[in-house]
């Protein structure tokens, strides 16, 4: 009945369906997980944002990974700007996300030897990419800066990749021991990325403050992927019962007698009212006759 499913056609048809059942499974937990992170993201940036700030130096120093439950944390530094050594960062949106540019980062010298390196905000890129920018100038004399403390950026954490020959005082990724290497001194680990003071219009435009209402599609798609995983049993058995079905229709379709004569007792009775007896002589059979002899 259901020999058909030894084909080969069947065979590799059953097969991919025991394969494609725990990659789906696989793909919803992958994408529950990438739900969960985003919502402890969130709930993180939510606590941060609205945590008393603090000094930047209570929460890095040079050569220190900063770690995630620090980050977006409410920072404060007081120092002046070392404009000298400004440097902009390629590939970077505005708040519309879609108009690319220069973030401009500027050292913070803290005092006792001390720097931080300061995102002020965002600028366009202009018409020559091979020269530096014409960036407003960073405030004079001492400054206090508030922003979000932020980890340094790398290539892995980034997916930015981290170019070489690049023009002079144009960088890729806002890292702090590459600076450090640029400045020749120390510089605390990470970076702010400045809330405040608020900058006239002419000045590099502020970051806006991370999104952390939204939760993305993943779990929606975790849903998606799982429900696909069942379909393929019920799809496998639906197309199983079709082809029983259709190989049934095809075999009854096939002429498998030959025709018989009819019984006597199905014949009809007008059809052998007249018929003669068994015995009776074929009816063009000639007729014997006795000739008479003469005496």
């Amino acid at each position: 009945m259901y020999r058909f499913l030894l084909s080969r056609q069947w065979v590799i048809l059953t097969l991919l369906g025991l394969v494609l059942i725990p990659a789906m499974v696989k793909l919803g937990f992958w994408q529950l997980h990438r739900h969960e992170h985003r919502v402890a993201q969130n709930q993180l940036i939510a606590r941060s944002l609205q945590a008393k700030p603090v000094p930047v130096t209570e929460l890095t120093s040079p050569g220190r990974a900063l770690p995630r439950g620090d980050m977006w944390r409410t920072v404060t530094a007081t120092g002046t700007y070392d404009a000298a050594h400004e440097v902009v960062v390629r590939q970077r949106t505005a708040a519309d996300e879609s108009t690319i540019g220069y973030y401009v980062l500027t050292p913070l010298d803290l005092g006792h030897g001390r720097t931080v390196l300061v995102n002020r905000g965002w600028i366009a890129a202009g018409g020559d990419l091979t020269k530096f920018p014409d960036v407003p100038a960073a405030p004079r004399g001492t400054v206090t800066v508030t922003g979000r403390m932020m980890a340094d950026e790398t290539t892995e954490g980034s997916g930015i990749k981290d170019r070489q020959g690049l023009p002079d005082r144009q960088v890729m990724l806002i890292n702090s021991a590459q600076q450090a290497k640029l400045l020749h001194r120390p510089v605390l680990a990470g970076y702010i990325e400045q809330t405040a003071p608020k900058t006239p219009h002419h000045t590099p435009e502020l970051v806006p403050d991370p999104d952390h209402d939204s939760i993305g599609p993943h779990m929606a798609y975790a849903v998606q992927w799982w429900l696909f995983a069942a379909a393929v049993p019920v799809g496998w058995v639906v197309l199983v019962r079709r082809e029983r079905r259709d190989l049934a229709a095809a075999a009854a379709a096939e002429p498998g007698t030959t025709a018989t004569e009819p019984d006597a007792a199905d014949a009809d009775p007008a059809d052998t009212a007249d018929a003669p007896p068994a015995d009776a002589p074929p009816v063009d059979a000639p007729v014997a006759r006795t000739a008479a002899t003469p005496e």
